[in-house]
């Protein structure tokens, strides 16, 4: 029985992947988000993340691969999660609000030039939408990685990436592959010749 259940849960995700594998649009935008990051670093631009729960592991995850290597030994590029700092992080929602906290780290970091990716399956989280309105005040592009539909930060989005599922693992899992796949363009388009 549970070997039936473990075989249902990987054939979801499959069938999440698969769904992508399939959307000519959403692998457009993918290939869009490559681009805007590439464009932000031969700009001389940095990479901001931003999530809650699983979704700052997921954005701390991407912004490693960024910043430190994914295939290639090469110079760093600047990415950042913007939730790594504790002290911050508690400060900020004790005396603003947790939903403050990612529009004032824009505020104090973004700049024009910059790009802004925000991680949330449901697309409603109230801190990433003042970081987006933020963002959009000082010039920083914003992409929004979802779930299906992008709730509310759809509309808030320079560009969106929303997984085709309502189901929160399937997305958390889509979204790391979606930004190994960026991470591995990134650098191969950036360092693929050194």
């Amino acid at each position: 029985m549970c070997t039936i259940n473990i075989e249902n849960i990987i054939r979801n995700s499959i069938d999440v992947k698969q769904a992508i594998l399939n959307d000519r649009d959403l692998l457009c935008k993918i290939c869009s988000f490559k681009d805007t990051i590439i464009n932000a670093y031969r700009n001389g631009g940095k990479v901001l993340f931003c999530g809650n729960g699983g979704s700052a592991a997921d954005a701390q995850h991407i912004a490693a691969e960024l910043s430190g290597r994914f295939y290639l030994d090469r110079k760093p590029l600047y990415a950042e999660a913007l939730h790594c700092n504790s002290s911050y992080m508690t400060s900020v929602s004790n005396d603003y609000g947790f939903e403050n906290v990612f529009s004032r780290a824009i505020e104090a970091v973004g700049h024009k030039g910059d790009v802004l990716v925000g991680i949330t399956t449901s697309g409603n989280s109230a801190n990433l939408l003042k970081a987006f309105e933020k963002a959009h005040e000082i010039g920083v592009s914003t992409i929004a990685m979802t779930g299906n539909g992008g709730g509310k930060i759809a509309s808030m989005s320079d560009l969106l990436i929303n997984v085709p599922s309502t189901c929160t693992p399937r997305i958390q899992e889509a979204h790391i592959m979606i930004g190994h796949i960026v991470c591995e363009l990134v650098e191969k388009e950036l360092f693929g010749n050194e």
